[in-house]
């Protein structure tokens, strides 16, 4: 049964705060200023933000929105790692069984940290995510599809908030149907640029995924946890000639629209730029989503903000 008839609408955009010389991977976070720096940024003009990870950089904008009083909601997640390998990986996906066995204690840990703070923030989380894209054929960390409804279980029977699960558009049409029953709300990413769209067949296509998921589960809220539109590409994956800032303020503006129209939540993919994600090539494209450039200027797309 779901806790929750229907999420509200609201502008939304995914949040990570990680500057030049800071990353998760290193271990170095935001401070608490720097992440109220970006909010003020971002206050006024998003309700709802999404994060990745149970981790200090959550629960260092947690605190700042709490004690500044902050407009915002946020999208909790977990961030559960591989639990089995996956050869198809382009990238690296197998490891051995002591890795493996790590991570599932790490997943476990990870996910009473959303309990925990999902209860503790009660008031301003207002959905959580048992993972993200853990279950797509490509993914880095696989975890079979079975696992994550246990998680998601696990997350439902303590806290009061509705469950989603965030994944590519693919595998909610076929092998996630179990899943989605244990689900309040089913969460979606559609990067039709990935796809090798253009900018101007890029609505349509988001559309069409939109429409494919919400018609096989006509009973379930379907929100859209991940959408944006790179501006800079070395060639990896993404034709260079198909991004740009131009592109993306007229693909961001098409779909704010009919996220608003259709009252669709939407969670723009994303605030700022992230130079530590990728490989070291300055234009690869998983360094260039957001809205705003890494050293906090604003890209054309920021005339979207009102």
């Amino acid at each position: 049964m779901s806790k929750l008839k229907r999420l509200s609408y609201k502008r939304a955009i995914c949040y990570s705060g990680f500057r030049d010389g800071q990353s998760p991977d290193a271990g170095i976070f935001p401070s608490e200023s720097e992440i109220l720096e970006d909010l003020e940024l971002l206050e006024g003009h998003w309700g709802a933000l999404r994060v990745y990870a149970c981790d200090l950089h959550t629960e260092r904008v947690l605190k700042v929105i709490e004690r500044e009083k902050l407009p915002f909601t946020v999208m909790l997640s977990a961030y559960i790692g591989a639990e089995v390998s996956n050869p198809n990986c382009p990238w690296g996906g197998v490891y051995d069984e002591e890795t493996l066995k790590a991570n599932r204690l790490r997943n476990q840990q990870e996910l009473d940290r959303a309990v925990q703070w999902a209860n503790r923030y009660e008031d301003i989380v207002d959905i959580v995510s048992v993972g993200n894209e853990a279950t797509v054929d490509w993914t880095d960390h696989l975890i079979e599809p079975a696992t994550v409804t246990a998680y998601a279980a696990f997350l439902r029977s303590r806290i009061s908030q509705p469950v989603t699960f965030c994944e590519n558009y693919v595998p909610w049409l076929d092998k996630l149907k179990g899943l989605a029953e244990e689900l309040d709300v089913i969460a979606i990413h559609t990067y039709p640029v990935w796809e090798y769209k253009t900018v101007t067949e890029a609505m349509e296509y988001t559309r069409k995924n939109f429409n494919e998921v919400q018609s096989a589960y006509p009973d379930k809220q379907v929100i859209i946890t991940e959408a944006g539109w790179a501006t800079a590409s070395n060639g990896r994956g993404i034709p260079p000639e198909n991004v740009g800032e131009l592109f993306q303020e007229t693909y961001l503006h098409e779909l704010l629209k009919w996220a608003e129209d259709e009252q669709i939540r939407v969670y723009i993919f994303e605030a700022f730029d992230e130079n530590w994600k990728g490989s070291d090539h300055p234009l690869e494209p998983e360094k260039h989503w957001g809205i705003y450039r890494a050293d906090r200027s604003g890209k054309p797309a920021l005339s979207l903000q009102r």
